[in-house]
């Protein structure tokens, strides 16, 4: 049990219901631990967070819907007491810190071991202070500005063409890609940057040098489609 002799109620939220089955066996194979809802995109995430208040939210990084820092600041309006500990695949430090700056209670990589999540979870449960961070090394001691080489060779020329203000389509048909594929490199450079939009995405990678700023002046980049 938790200090205050009573069960900790978790909420799971990530697309994949296999990966949430998954966690919630992990979970439910301890006493003090209770999976009182699931969610696979943002919308069911605040309507379940509304409705079952858990103690603990396990907030996957990637759900389909709005973006997880709008996700997360919905989150603490509607239940404040909820701790967030967001999961991910991907270690990066730029979203790391906007999260970091929103209010997360913790960020697990999804390669940890089962006892790390445990133990996480019963960290900022039982102190009011903690934060639990599961990254590289080499991710904290980027938190300060982004690695140049955080994105990749087709990432930075998605990027490149966004910042030229062309569309979805046209990025595809320049790089020889298909449509689905250009927006989800662009989902993965908004993750990366830890970006909300093209044009913050652009802002922020002409700013860290990762791309040149557009020749033409007056291009803007037309929004996420």
């Amino acid at each position: 049990m938790s200090r205050s002799g009573q069960l900790t109620t978790i909420g799971i939220v990530d697309d994949h219901a296999l990966f949430r089955e998954g966690l919630r066996e992990i979970l439910e194979a301890n006493d003090d631990l209770e999976v009182v809802g699931e969610a696979g995109d943002s919308a069911e995430a605040l309507t379940m967070v509304a409705d079952k208040r858990p103690n603990v939210l396990m907030l996957d990084i990637e759900i389909p819907g709005d973006g997880v820092l709008d996700t997360v600041a919905r989150i603490r309006v509607i239940s404040p007491e909820t701790k967030v500990i967001v999961l991910s695949m991907y270690d990066g430090p730029q979203l790391l810190r906007r999260l970091l700056s929103s209010g997360i209670r913790g960020y697990l990589l999804k390669s940890v071991h089962r006892e790390e999540v445990i133990s996480a979870i019963k960290s900022v449960v039982n102190d009011p202070d903690r934060l639990v961070l599961a990254v590289s090394r080499d991710s904290l001691a980027q938190l300060h500005g982004p690695s140049p080489n955080v994105l990749t060779d087709k990432e930075r020329q998605v990027l490149e063409f966004a910042a030229q203000a062309l569309s979805n389509q046209q990025i595809a048909t320049r790089l020889g890609l298909t449509e689905a594929t250009v927006k989800r490199h662009l989902r993965n450079i908004f993750v990366k940057l830890g970006a909300v939009s093209r044009i913050d995405a652009v802002n922020r990678a002409i700013a860290a040098s990762l791309i040149t700023a557009p020749r033409d002046p007056g291009a803007v980049p037309k929004g996420f489609g």
